[in-house]
């Protein structure tokens, strides 16, 4: 198996007996999963701690909207809970079609546009659709589980390494070096881990430059694809969100998105995500999930559809619902701002969408009062889990456990525990020598 470099040390000597497949072998855990094992049985034992790790909403302050729940138990009731369509249901399709392009002037029709279980089903059929064993698919470094999607499929890893300078958003310059041989590039905007997003020159030097690359390959050979992960794209804070298509219709060949109502009606548990793009990608994905069954549910589908009939529905909720976040955002960015005025080695990004802040907490090297020395990232984690704060690092996300930098999720906590957490985040760093 042609293992990309972070998993070579998980691969078994050849002399001890592996009792499941490789793959399932050399699968390693998530680190956002253990941070939040550590949360949650801290919790359980009474525990007060402010969990900034989750990517997710606490439906009590960010309930999905009203007519949503009231269509879905409505699809209930008229009991359509048998199979659906394994596309998804035209009514949903065609409402999708209409959406995008009444929102981003996107033209695609209602065949070309397959539905799931939320957005990973999609990630995993466009790696498993596009990516051959051994072939080279280049994703930055942080982004969310490419590194993950690619040891499933047994791609050649490239990661690049992005910086603060960029807001880590990798440039042209980073991939030109790299796009010879590829077969899939992996994009998101607003982006997480980092809640920053790509301007529209950032992202038309990047399209230019895969349009290049396919007018160099013969017809024999397979297309650079793009995957173009928007799911965040309707929670942007000032800033404008911007697609490849849009930008250069000639894309509209080569990029495949990822969307769907997970974080744009902070219904992540309700699973309707939508994926669309060139025809044959798209039906072959489709092909390929009959076998997995990651089909939304038939109500929630139904109910999906009957929302976005009204583009106002959509609009309306958002509307309130990212000004939550926005001002959630903007409270912990000032709270670190602060910190950072004091002399203290943070600092965060201005936050620009999604629902996640960077933050830089520099404290590697530094010992706690009971003698225990933060060597890494991890190290600070748990230290902070337990002075009662929660965040996961940037190595979550295939960074370096030396990285100094974090991701932060307003979602799961009201305003006033946000602010309640910060004099705790000062606290606790502040006795770090």
């Amino acid at each position: 198996m042609n293992l990309p470099p972070r998993f070579s040390k998980f691969v078994q000597p050849k002399n001890i007996a592996v009792k499941v497949s490789r793959l399932a072998a050399h699968l390693i855990g998530s680190e956002i999963v253990k941070i939040g094992n550590e949360v949650n049985d801290m919790k359980a034992q009474g525990a007060e701690i402010a969990n900034l790790t989750i990517g997710d909403l606490n439906a009590d302050i960010y309930p999905i909207p009203e007519l949503l729940k009231q269509n879905i138990q409505k699809a209930y009731q008229h009991n359509l809970t048998n199979y659906p369509p394994a596309n998804g249901l035209a009514s949903l399709r065609n409402a999708v079609s209409q959406d995008l392009h009444s929102r981003w002037n996107l033209s695609y029709a209602a065949d070309d546009i397959l539905i799931t279980a939320g957005s990973r089903p999609l990630i995993y059929a466009v790696f498993r659709t596009i990516v051959d064993p051994g072939e080279k698919v280049i994703y930055p470094i942080p982004s969310w589980n490419n590194n993950h999607y690619a040891y499933m499929t047994q791609a050649t890893s490239v990661e690049v390494q992005t910086s603060q300078e960029n807001n880590f958003l990798p440039t042209a310059k980073d991939l030109e070096p790299h796009l010879a041989g590829a077969v899939l590039l992996c994009l998101c905007s607003p982006l997480n881990p980092t809640g920053t997003m790509f301007t529209r020159e950032q992202l038309a030097e990047i399209c230019q430059l895969v349009l290049k690359e396919n007018a160099r390959r013969s017809k024999d050979e397979k297309p650079l694809y793009l995957m173009y992960d928007q799911i965040y794209s309707n929670l942007t804070f000032g800033a404008q969100h911007y697609n490849p298509v849009s930008l250069f219709p000639e894309m509209k060949e080569y990029t495949i998105y990822i969307d769907g109502i997970s974080k744009c009606l902070a219904a992540t548990g309700v699973r309707v995500g939508w994926g669309f793009g060139p025809s044959l990608v798209i039906s072959k994905m489709k092909a390929l999930l009959t076998h997995v069954g990651a089909w939304a549910p038939k109500p929630e589908q139904q109910a999906t559809a009957e929302f976005y009939a009204s583009p106002e529905n959509v609009n309306t909720f958002v509307k309130n619902y990212k000004n939550q976040l926005e001002t959630s955002l903007k409270v912990l960015h000032e709270g670190i701002s602060r910190m950072k005025s004091k002399g203290m080695a943070v600092d965060s990004i201005q936050p620009m969408g999604a629902l996640y802040l960077t933050i830089k907490l520099d404290y590697t090297g530094t010992t706690a009062p009971d003698g225990t020395v933060i060597k890494d990232a991890s190290d600070l984690v748990f230290y902070l889990i337990r002075e009662g704060i929660a965040l996961v690092p940037f190595s979550a996300f295939g960074g370096e456990k030396s990285s100094p930098w974090f991701r932060a999720s307003v979602g799961g906590l009201s305003l006033d525990e946000i602010r309640n957490c910060l004099p705790k985040l000062e606290a606790a760093l502040g006795v770090l020598k």
